[in-house]
């Protein structure tokens, strides 16, 4: 599975991909092609090269070669063409004998600005030098490509020629020369000419053969510096932090995340200067059961879990200010799905299919299942029961399972975390529909009970709704 894969899955994790600053279409494509890591020791290391890199964006004697290397990124073209006719021993033609000269030179520059600030294993850009002089025979430096005279012995005799001749021809009424015979004789020059430059283009094509996988290797580490200086650099504008990553095998099994935010809704609020919460929550294997008034952010807190696990896995540090994670095979959200009602599938239609697969993926794979008010479009004694029996299910399977509901009751063993929700103390003003929100604690509560908070009539009463209507709702209360 790659992170293609899941850019579907949630628009927040979209919102964080669009966000990363690649320099070059090379990064980006291995940005899309990176796998989802369910290896400890893989995704270690991956974190940990990040982490080195996040220390020299912080370092200001690292300023210069850090641009330097942005610098060279950032005119790298897309190779993959010009490698896989080399791969397939295609002659090339002279554009693309310059694309890898060129690439060549952008290498060694960055292996240099790697270097500089001690991180040449790291970064580990082969050594293409020798393909460079190859396409440099003269020892110009320069990232143009020229059929060179030293290519061929007649290459430097012919060009004289060339040259004497159509200086000629610019003065040729002057000399009494022929200038048909004149043009005849530069056209021969100018065809032996270039049947030499095809055959230097087909020898070197032949010997850069030989520097394929070299130069493909040097592509990928090109590629994914840049992809690798992408992640690193947004966790140091975001102030993402490193998470410690749990192996599967591990007795402390317990997901634990502190402060934990979604980047999506933060940066949206603070652009309208509104408040945001941090969020700390922590859970475990089986079934989560989270409760809450219906504005008390639980499908963002679930939708927010899943990106911060996604990001994990990928290999990017994480919104929050401390977080402890266990491997998942995969993060599965079952959180709406506007496009399947759009296109006529009902909601529950949508919403049960994919629960059902949830759990049927669960009884082979250790998933992280994220369901949000399962079963909230059908009528109230079917969907206790379906709610009742998803919660069980998961329960069972050592996949960990975050589950909001509004139904109470439900007679089930599993943990329980309810959303302290609104606050009437903390109202500093008349409270409306449009502030209402800045008024709910979003903080999460251990909860034993059995029942769900109902705060529907206390915040309808507060927001002075039909007296009628209130009236009528608490006589069928009692």
């Amino acid at each position: 599975m790659t992170l293609k894969d899941k850019l579907s899955a949630e628009p927040g994790f979209q919102y964080i991909i669009d966000k990363l600053e690649f320099m070059s279409a090379a990064g980006r494509r291995r940005m899309l092609q990176q796998e989802f890591m369910t290896d400890y020791k893989t995704l270690d290391s991956e974190l940990v090269r990040v982490s080195l890199i996040v220390e020299t964006l912080c370092n200001d004697d690292s300023k210069r070669p850090v641009s330097h290397l942005r610098h060279q990124l950032m005119q790298m073209h897309d190779l993959q063409g010009t490698l896989n006719n080399l791969r397939q021993h295609i002659c090339l033609e002279e554009l693309e004998l310059f694309e890898i000269k060129s690439f060549s030179l952008l290498c060694m520059e960055t292996s240099r600005a790697a270097d500089q600030m001690g991180r040449a294993a790291l970064l580990d850009i082969p050594d293409v030098s020798s393909v460079f002089k190859l396409l440099d025979p003269d020892g110009t430096g320069l990232p143009n490509f020229y059929v060179y005279d030293s290519y061929h012995p007649d290459l430097a005799s012919l060009r004289r020629q060339l040259r004497s001749l159509q200086t000629k021809m610019e003065s040729v009424h002057k000399e009494g020369e022929d200038p048909v015979e004149l043009q005849r004789r530069i056209n021969d020059l100018f065809d032996r000419q270039n049947q030499i430059q095809q055959l230097v283009i087909a020898q070197l094509s032949d010997r850069l053969v030989e520097y394929q996988p070299l130069l493909q290797r040097a592509f990928d580490s090109m590629a994914y510096t840049d992809f690798l200086f992408a992640k690193a650099t947004q966790a140091v504008e975001w102030q993402l932090v490193h998470p410690q990553i749990v192996a599967r095998d591990s007795k402390h099994t317990a997901q634990t995340f502190t402060k934990m935010w979604n980047p999506r809704l933060r940066h949206r609020n603070e652009e309208l200067g509104l408040r945001y919460q941090p969020i700390d929550i922590a859970f475990g294997s089986g079934t989560c059961l989270i409760t809450g008034a219906n504005m008390a952010g639980k499908t963002v807190l679930l939708k927010t879990v899943g990106i911060v696990q996604l990001m994990a896995q990928f290999g990017f540090f994480v919104p929050a200010q401390q977080a402890s994670l266990v491997l998942v095979d995969d993060v599965i959200f079952c959180i709406g799905d506007e496009q399947n009602e759009m296109n006529g599938l009902s909601s529950f239609a949508s919403e049960i299919i994919k629960i059902s697969n949830a759990l049927s993926r669960a009884e082979r794979e250790n998933l992280l299942i994220l369901i949000d008010e399962p079963a909230r479009t059908t009528n109230p004694i079917e969907g206790k029961a379906i709610v009742q029996s998803v919660a069980d299910i998961l329960d069972q399977r050592p996949s960990m399972s975050l589950i909001t509901t509004h139904y109470s009751q439900l007679g089930l063993a599993c943990r329980r975390l309810r959303v302290k929700g609104f606050v009437e103390s903390s109202a500093t003003e008349k409270l409306t529909p449009e502030n209402i929100n800045r008024f709910i604690d979003y903080s999460l509560l251990a909860d034993d009970s059995d029942d769900v908070p109902q705060e529907a009539l206390r915040i309808a009463t507060i927001l002075q709704c039909n007296p009628l209507l209130l009236q009528r709702v608490k006589a069928f209360l009692c």
